[in-house]
């Protein structure tokens, strides 16, 4: 009787592990996903030292490129919580203006989105110039007049943001492309597990 209670005990044991493993390896990848997030964000932080005043706004190109890298291998989700944390520090260290919360985080949500729904580079490049140099571009208008106290046309940031964002975008694209040849990226999609298609994500 002794033995036929340990012999299930410890099937039950056995039985109840393989539940814990799922949620185990979720929250590992969680925790990468967010380390890496901070890194990147902490890289971004760094490099504002480099951002170029353009009309009336203080853009730079790190931030957008950095927008394309997390919406690629982080998601959507990832990608807004870093655009948010980079211009709420940047805000506090002085070096960001409140138009950086509606310029980075449009793009961050829309080039990730249509990169997680369709797993075509092509898609996120375009959502994240469309997103930021026209979408978050307009959305600064209402925060530059009301929040920030300035006259400005609801365009006048389309021109700084786009010039920006394309840039940001095209140095995205070579480093995803270089990555993408040298089999990089696929080693990296696995790591973090996405979801991907190899053909759809190079436009073939």
């Amino acid at each position: 009787m002794k033995n036929h209670m340990t012999v299930l005990c410890g099937d039950e044991k056995d039985s109840a592990l393989p539940t814990h493993t799922p949620t185990r390896a979720s929250n590992a990848l969680s925790l990468r996903k967010t380390v890496i997030g901070g890194m990147l964000v902490a890289l971004t932080v760094a490099l504002s030292g480099f951002s170029v005043p353009i009309g009336a706004s203080r853009c730079f190109p790190i931030q957008h490129f950095i927008n394309v890298i997390a919406g690629v291998f982080l998601g959507p989700v990832y990608g807004v919580a870093m655009a948010f944390c980079t211009s709420l520090i940047r805000n506090l260290m002085g070096t960001g203006s409140l138009l950086a919360f509606p310029g980075s985080m449009a793009g961050a949500f829309l080039g990730a989105f249509l990169f997680r729904k369709t797993g075509r580079f092509v898609l996120a490049y375009a959502r994240e110039i469309i997103g930021t140099g026209i979408i978050g571009a307009m959305l600064c208008y209402p925060v530059a007049t009301l929040v920030m106290g300035k006259e400005a046309a609801i365009f006048a940031y389309v021109i700084p943001f786009l010039m920006s964002t394309m840039c940001g975008t095209v140095i995205a694209a070579f480093l995803i492309g270089v990555l993408y040849k040298s089999g990089a990226f696929q080693y990296m999609r696995r790591m973090l597990d996405l979801d991907v298609q190899t053909g759809k994500a190079m436009g073939r």
